[in-house]
């Protein structure tokens, strides 16, 4: 995928911004529970969590295309903000009218289960439904949901988690991961607005699961680094361990799953602007699928490659590889959007398989 000046000055950027402030030590920290409000002060002052907002609304109409890409940073750098959440909040909620914040948000359902429903309620809204998992919802100053309203989909912002009962939990790399329960929460009118746009339940879903696919692509490529590098230093029998031809094996099946992983992620992302819902929906579903099988088998031979190190609290690797194992999970598992790509693949027939497969090569 050819990356544009502007692209490249902005991931230069945001790479130094993550390589100085999301530092392990930080990392360490809001894995303990808190929030690193400094680090997401520094990245909202760069504007990028908002920026696919039109200017009218306070953003920059900037291109999906470049926000994933920085997502790929994100994920190298295991970033312990909801950037991904707040960029498709903003998405949802502007889609709808309603008001955004510059502080952290977080979005859902991120369940393909859940559902919320909203009823009228006087000149205001009563919100019922569980909404589970919901990344940083406990830290977060708004939540944007997609419910069923009377009318069919429609978004609700809430101020931080309004009146509902929260259940804290996380997922295995310590990242928030919230249920919310509501039980006939009242909001006023101005907080609910019809979607917009093409935004929907369905494409919240297909985007989420975009994102962690792009955001795993990052962290796989910090974890294939660090197993280059450590293979390079660690001597064994009088040489580096790089020089075995077992381990150089392995490297290269590691270099080409992450290879793998970002091309198909790619997919995903330029699939975004041909405004074909059926075309996108499959490369999505491509795209968290073939990263989620690199991520099984990339963790696998970078622990190996380190041996026990890799999996101590002080070493890095450990912050790549939880991620990869969480966000696998998250937006849909492996065989969830496996089986729609079968789906696809069989609505299209026999005499389109050809054509299908060389289309997306």
């Amino acid at each position: 995928m050819a990356i544009r000046d502007e692209t490249r000055m902005l991931l230069e950027s945001m790479t130094r911004l993550f390589e100085d402030k999301s530092t392990k030590a930080v990392i360490d920290r809001a894995e303990t529970g808190g929030f690193a409000a400094d680090l997401w002060q520094a990245v909202a002052e760069t504007g990028v969590p908002l920026a696919a907002l039109p200017e009218s609304a306070g953003g920059a109409d900037a291109e999906w295309s470049d926000l994933f890409a920085v997502l790929r940073v994100a994920g190298r750098y295991s970033v312990p903000l909801p950037l991904a959440e707040t960029m498709l909040a903003a998405w949802v909620a502007g889609s709808a009218g309603l008001e955004v914040s510059e502080g952290p948000m977080t979005v859902g359902p991120v369940l393909a289960s859940d559902r919320l429903t909203v009823v009228r309620d006087g000149n205001g809204w009563r919100l019922s439904g569980v909404a589970s998992r919901l990344p940083y919802a406990s830290h977060v100053a708004k939540t944007v949901l997609i419910v069923d309203g009377p009318d069919g989909e429609m978004a609700v912002a809430l101020e931080g988690t309004a009146d509902a009962d929260v259940s804290p939990g996380k997922n295995i790399a310590n990242e928030a991961r919230d249920t919310l329960r509501f039980n006939g929460v009242r909001f006023s009118a101005d907080a609910v607005g019809a979607l917009g746009g093409g935004v929907s339940r369905d494409a919240l879903y297909r985007r989420g699961a975009l994102a962690r696919a792009t955001m795993m692509s990052g962290a796989l490529e910090r974890a294939m680094d660090l197993a280059v590098g450590y293979a390079q230093e660690r001597v064994q029998f009088g040489r580096p361990i790089s020089k075995f031809q077992a381990v150089q094996q392995n490297l290269a099946v590691l270099a080409g799953q992450t290879a793998a992983a970002v091309a198909a992620a790619n997919l995903g992302i330029e699939a975004l602007g041909k405004r074909d819902p059926d075309r996108e929906a499959f490369l999505i579903a491509i795209a968290k699928t073939r990263v989620g099988e690199a991520a099984t088998l990339a963790c696998e031979i970078a622990h190996q490659v380190h041996g026990a190190i890799g999996f101590t609290k002080e070493y890095a690797l450990q912050l790549s590889t939880r991620r990869l194992w969480s966000w696998r999970e998250e937006f849909g598992s492996d065989p969830e959007w496996a089986a729609r790509v079968g789906s696809y693949a069989c609505a299209n027939g026999v005499d389109g398989l050809w054509s299908l497969l060389t289309e997306v090569a």
